[in-house]
């Protein structure tokens, strides 16, 4: 059979599935239907064939493309009309998992196969409404049981609805964890031991004059209720006599008046 026969085939095949087809899959389906036949289609054929459908499909022509996600090949809607088809699926779209969630999903993605004791470990808090919502969501499966742990306990991994979700085949496909922590490597400051003394600090202090603070205003109410400045500096209170305990003005006063004057 030529390329040119199989490909609709191939076509109707992947349209009418419920389910991603991989090439082995579309083989034994097509070499069903014409049992008849004496020359059986190849492996090779289908994936001569799946090429071809698959560049038909990238044309800016068609809202949809074939592409391999889920573990098989199937008809997805191009990204440029998601808003569109989303209104057809209601809160199918508007649904988000929570971060809690999201932890737990991408611990199993890159640990799986694993148990649920060793997702808390991880995370450091109790994991099963987690597991719960993910297993209501088809995200993940139980896998079946670890044996060599006590209790035999289940073992989750990632299901095939997961993998059509984000768009891959298999766990593989995954990004490297160190190709994600790559783009968040922040360059580290350079130091020296002067960072760690107080002389450059010193030494700027020195190159700069700090500026003196003035006095405050310090007022005062004399005797009479009236308001005093005190921070004047030209009025300064009159000092003392420690002798006679009288202020210096009043002797200069009493000299005066002791001062017998000429006679005329």
């Amino acid at each position: 059979m030529e390329l040119s026969q199989i490909i609709p085939h191939i076509e109707v095949l992947i349209f009418a599935s419920d389910k991603p087809l991989t090439a082995l899959d579309i083989v034994e389906l097509i070499n069903n239907a014409f049992g008849f036949m004496e020359q059986r289609i190849t492996l090779d054929q289908v994936e001569a064939s799946l090429e071809g459908v698959r560049e038909k499909y990238n044309s800016e022509f068609y809202p949809f493309e074939v592409r391999e996600s889920g573990g098989g090949w199937q008809f997805l809607t191009k990204k440029d009309y998601h808003k569109t088809i989303a209104q057809l699926n209601g809160d199918k779209f508007l649904k988000r998992l929570s971060n809690a969630a999201l932890e737990t999903l991408a611990i199993i993605a890159y640990k799986q196969p694993i148990t649920k004791g060793e997702i808390e470990a991880i995370r450091g808090v109790n994991s099963d409404y987690s597991i719960q919502k993910l297993l209501e969501k088809e995200l993940i499966i139980i896998s079946g049981r670890n044996e060599a742990l006590p209790g035999k306990p289940l073992v989750y991994a990632t299901s095939r609805n997961f993998m059509d979700y984000f768009g891959i085949n298999n766990a593989g496909d995954l990004p490297k964890i160190k190709e994600v922590l790559a783009e968040q490597i922040v360059e580290g400051t350079i130091i020296s031991p002067e960072d760690f003394t107080d002389q450059p600090v010193q030494d700027a202090l020195s190159s700069e004059e700090i500026p003196s603070e003035e006095p405050a205003a310090a007022l005062t109410v004399n005797e009479e209720g009236e308001l005093v400045d005190n921070s004047n500096p030209e009025e300064e209170a009159p000092e003392e006599n420690p002798e006679s305990g009288d202020t210096a003005g009043d002797d200069e006063e009493a000299d005066e008046k002791e001062t017998p004057q000429d006679p005329a």
